[in-house]
């Protein structure tokens, strides 16, 4: 169970948004890169980044701040947001990343995910984001008629590495996991699920240890890192425990 430290930039500031609201920001750090670090230092092992300003203009905005993390840390990274053609990722992984995360795109223009996850074996991921079951795109703003399992099963058998599950409804609100419909995706696909959104307290890393909680690849935490809800030494320690 691998739990990812989450940091999303706006205007290169670390950020937590409230519901997927670009108008509802925390700035947590102003050195993306020195937060990074700081997350190495305690002891994770995967980080997970999002480009909030390039998932709306579908293009990296934030590359600068994405470089700068990559040139500090040595633990592997993730990126999504504004990702949409084979040429971002090309130049993405060629520049560090370990993987990256696909989400409009993979709505719009499921050939190309599967191209590059052919292409980059191990290295593409799908970003499931939904609003009550139903995906969402362009940076949540808008929502689509494909519900998340429809979505998901497109990809089974492609070589996508791992799906990236959010429930916008529970994002930055620090509301809990919603268990139901995250461990219900992972039981409907054999590609390796990581749920992000919610994750609130101890509890919820209590929760991730029971036998059910298996079927998942991991989970991704921020507000509740940022704020101390989530103690980083001690969740780590009770989930290569468990």
């Amino acid at each position: 169970m691998i739990l990812f430290p989450a940091i999303d930039l706006k205007d290169g500031q670390c950020v937590r948004l409230k519901l997927g609201d670009m108008e509802q920001a925390t700035v947590f750090n102003d050195d993306p890169a020195a937060q990074a670090k700081s997350f190495e230092d305690q002891g994770f092992e995967y980080l997970h980044v999002v480009d909030l300003n390039g998932a709306f203009a579908g293009e990296s905005v934030n590359g600068a701040a994405v470089e700068a993390i990559l040139r500090t840390v040595s633990f592997p990274v993730q990126l999504g947001g504004g990702i949409r053609n084979l040429g971002h990722i090309e130049a993405w992984l060629n520049r560090g990343l370990a993987r990256v995360i696909l989400g409009t795109v993979a709505v719009r223009d499921p050939a190309l995910v599967k191209e590059a996850a052919q292409k980059w074996p191990g290295q593409v991921a799908v970003g499931i984001d939904a609003r009550k079951g139903m995906v969402a795109v362009e940076g949540w703003a808008e929502t689509s008629e494909l519900s998340v399992i429809e979505l998901a099963k497109r990809f089974e058998g492609a070589g996508v590495a791992a799906i990236i599950y959010t429930d916008i409804d529970r994002d930055g609100i620090l509301a809990g996991i919603n268990w139901d419909s995250t461990l219900e995706l992972a039981r409907s696909t054999s590609i390796p699920v990581i749920a992000s959104g919610g994750l609130a307290s101890m509890a919820d890393i209590e929760r991730l240890t029971q036998p059910d909680a298996a079927v998942l690849e991991g989970a991704i935490s921020g507000r509740a890192l940022y704020d101390g809800r989530i103690d980083s030494r001690e969740a780590l320690a009770r989930l290569r425990a468990a």
